[in-house]
């Protein structure tokens, strides 16, 4: 019979070929599904991704094109909660709304202090301590400085040193191969660094207009110069008064350029920058925000082009 002639020839062949499946069955490259991994943002899932590689399956629980400050969880992220074994967090205030989603799962391992619990602010140099905190209905809580430390690319070292420590503690067979992933994408992102620096140097004596607060960490790094804010304070609309405030300080600096992400109301922007005569700018504060972002790095690609785009500016 035609089976036959694939059959081992000798008991030895059967013993040898079983001894090889099962091998390759209990090799923990086979054997271990991926961790499952659960961050609240999109940024901190591609970072999670570079550091835990094949090894890890994240999920963010915010979608690249949603607004994390204003997110309402969902009933199916306490199903998201449940099944993750590590949980990655922004900190700073900037998703608060994960400790209601974590004291209804009540697993302590994950929850704030517990080994599967990461705060990727741990060890940041937070910008914008002062000043910053507001009432509970009065836009949103930044009493613990700018959260928005993810835009200035250097900060990935911090974020993803913090990410390993954490599949480090929960995964410490694979600690090295995390450590490895972690120092290649390391190595990747500071061989774009000169030449985004480098692109955005003809903007380094541009005053720039934001909408909302997201750009302090970005500007730092690139040395840009964000001379007023659209937002009041950070979730809480201008006053026609503060529009005519700054309308009158973009015409007084040369202030040309507005910067507005996605999800940014649009119709202030707009008369702002009708009455300067502004250009407005879209680039993204996260990842997937916009099509092109599609992970960390294309984040910072997509926004230096945008910005580099607008020079020269009439």
């Amino acid at each position: 019979m035609p089976a036959a002639r694939c059959a081992p020839r000798t008991l030895g062949q059967a013993v040898a070929l079983a001894a090889a499946l099962s091998a390759l069955l209990w090799d923990p490259a086979w054997a271990q599904d991926p961790i499952p991994v659960l961050t609240t943002t999109s940024d901190l899932r591609s970072l999670a991704e570079a550091v835990g590689g094949e090894g890890i399956a994240a999920t963010a629980l915010v979608p690249g094109d949603a607004d994390p400050e204003d997110y309402q969880p969902k009933p199916q992220d306490v199903l998201r909660v449940k099944a993750a074994r590590l949980v990655v967090r922004v900190g700073l205030d900037y998703d608060l709304w994960l400790d209601a989603l974590l004291a209804r799962v009540a697993r302590p391992e994950i929850g704030r202090g517990g080994p599967a619990h990461v705060d990727a602010s741990l060890g940041i140099a937070v910008l914008e301590l002062a000043g910053m905190s507001v009432g509970p209905t009065d836009g949103h809580a930044h009493g613990s400085g700018n959260p928005h430390y993810w835009l200035d690319p250097r900060n990935a070292q911090i974020i993803t040193a913090n990410i390993l420590e954490g599949l480090s503690r929960i995964d410490p067979a694979n600690a090295t191969s995390y450590e490895a992933n972690r120092a290649s994408f390391l190595a990747r992102l500071e061989a774009r660094l000169a030449d985004w620096e480098g692109r955005l140097t003809v903007l380094r004596a541009t005053p720039i207009i934001a909408y909302h607060n997201s750009w302090p960490y970005f500007a730092r790094r690139f040395r840009l110069d964000i001379a007023g804010l659209i937002e009041i304070k950070p979730g809480v609309s201008p006053s026609p008064a503060h529009i005519a405030n700054l309308v009158h300080t973009m015409r007084t600096q040369g202030a040309r350029i507005i910067v507005r992400e996605p999800h940014d109301p649009q119709r202030d922007i707009a008369f702002v920058a009708g009455k300067a005569g502004a250009r407005i700018i879209t680039l993204a504060a996260s990842v997937g925000a916009l099509p092109q972002a599609r992970d960390y790095i294309s984040l910072f690609e997509a926004n230096i082009e945008a910005l580099a785009a607008a020079v020269p500016i009439q």
